[in-house]
């Protein structure tokens, strides 16, 4: 339904997991104050900034991963992998900051018992909101009277759609031609569930009057919306909300935004996402980058270490990429080719088996051993965690190109350079090094037409077995 009427019902969600989150820390203490003789649990009164920590951790991750942006009850699926997200995110960084500020009094096992009561407590209210969920979207957005105003396919699919949503307390009070004439309700009516009166535009503003109308919805063509200055005026001294449907654009994929400039209204349409969900994003990468450098410092000084010893200087790999809008940064790398391996390009040019302006080899024989290693397990990656903390890349997102492989790109494409690059996206989980050029290009724009938050943690739980797996680049 409207994307309003779910973000209220996100707020209510998002009290009930607060809520929760407060009532499964209670329970975990109890539990494992039960189990004293594994080891002595400190009194309650030392753990009320832990307790903060923990439950702003569970709401921001539940945020960032857009799980109150828009709540569909009747998506089961969603009942399962909501909690899942949070859960996961929110333990990792929360394990990373007890071990970081070596909060010494902290019990792992308390921390433990709470994430685990907190998933099992949030899929347990999302099943019971389900069976809930009609008479609740009732008593938060009460019964509200539509009509629609215009003629054509277009506004039958309107009708058919809110007659669909008629348990959340949508009710279509009828039609209102866009012309001197009413609509013939009966050629409106085609699958719909009766008919509907129908009123000519004249007749509006009387019908606002004599009955209960709370928004109108405009669907007709750039040519009649000049001629409906004056319905628009009655609607807003009425007090009545209007939509309108703008299907006359010849924009596919961008997302519309109303804004002001210096009280101007300005009608926008962005191929990207917004910059304030990306915000969120960028924050998120940035905690989960410093986490991983963090936890992951062992393992970075072995690899290093193995690079110096079995094929000398330079440790890292340093190239030239293209991020956001096609600005140059220096991408990272543990080096897994000879230090000559740019120089030998141009003699393997023939070998290269992938088609457009990337350049691949399966077994490359200027990988060094322990380069191959590290390259069938995604290791000679784990120094672009510093791109990400320095603003050059993202967690998820298109890979960084090459500027040589820029200049060839089609115009169609190049719209994959307004999304930050990332480490891992869609086509990773499809086998990177098995896809034709304009398949990964395909993938990538599904990526950012398709964004949220959600869609960031679905290809990064499903890109971890792909990597375990030694699924990594060849």
């Amino acid at each position: 339904m409207f994307t309003r009427h779910s973000r209220v019902m996100g707020i209510y969600y998002a009290g009930a997991d607060l809520l929760l989150a407060l009532i499964s820390f209670g329970l975990a203490y109890e539990l494992r104050a039960h189990l004293a003789s594994i080891r002595p649990l400190f009194p309650l009164v030392n753990y009320p900034s832990v307790v903060a920590l923990a439950i702003a951790l569970w709401m921001a991750m539940g945020a960032l991963a857009g799980i109150y942006r828009e709540v569909h009850e009747e998506d089961l699926r969603r009942v399962f992998l909501d909690p899942f997200k949070v859960g996961l995110g929110s333990i990792i960084v929360l394990f990373a900051v007890v071990f970081a500020l070596n909060l010494y009094y902290v019990s792992r096992l308390l921390l433990g018992f709470y994430a685990l009561f907190d998933f099992l407590l949030m899929i347990a209210f999302r099943l019971a909101a389900r069976q809930f969920a009609a008479p609740l979207r009732r008593t938060v957005a009460g019964f509200r009277n539509y009509l629609i105003v215009g003629e054509g396919p277009e506004v039958t699919e309107i009708a058919r759609t809110l007659e669909a949503h008629a348990s959340y307390g949508v009710r279509l009070s009828g039609f209102v031609g866009a012309g001197p004439a009413a609509p013939k309700a009966e050629a409106l009516a085609a699958g719909l569930r009766r008919t509907y009166p129908a009123f000519a535009l004249a007749e509006l503003p009387e019908l606002l009057r004599r009955q209960v109308i709370d928004e109108v919805i405009f669907s007709v063509g750039k040519e009649e919306l000049d001629r409906l200055g004056d319905a628009f005026l009655v609607c807003e001294e009425e007090g009545v909300k209007t939509r309108v449907l703008l299907n006359f654009f010849p924009q596919v994929v961008s997302r519309v935004y109303l804004e002001r400039l210096d009280g101007k209204p300005l009608l926008m349409f962005s191929p990207t996402p917004e910059d304030e969900a990306l915000l969120a994003k960028r924050l998120l990468d940035v905690v989960m980058a410093l986490a991983a450098l963090l936890i992951l410092a062992p393992l970075l000084l072995l690899l290093a270490a193995l690079v110096r010893l079995t094929s000398g200087e330079p440790i890292l790999f340093r190239q030239t990429r293209c991020g956001v809008g096609g600005r140059k940064f220096t991408l990272y790398k543990f080096r897994s080719m000879r230090p000559d391996a740019d120089l030998l390009r141009e003699e393997l040019a023939a070998l290269n088996e992938v088609d457009g302006p990337v350049f691949k080899i399966k077994n490359d024989p200027r990988c060094t051993p322990i380069g191959r290693f590290m390259r069938k397990f995604s290791l000679d990656e784990l120094p672009q965690f510093v791109n990400i903390i320095k603003g050059d890349m993202a967690i998820v997102g298109p890979r960084p190109p090459l500027p040589e492989e820029v200049e060839h790109y089609e115009r169609w494409q190049r719209r994959r350079l307004r999304m930050r690059p990332g480490l891992t996206c869609l086509w990773a989980l499809e086998g990177r090094s098995q896809l034709n050029f304009r398949r990964w290009m395909e993938l990538d724009l599904e990526y950012i037409d398709r964004w949220s938050m959600s869609l960031d943690w679905e290809i990064l739980l499903k890109t971890i077995p792909v990597v375990l797996l030694g699924r990594g680049a060849s």
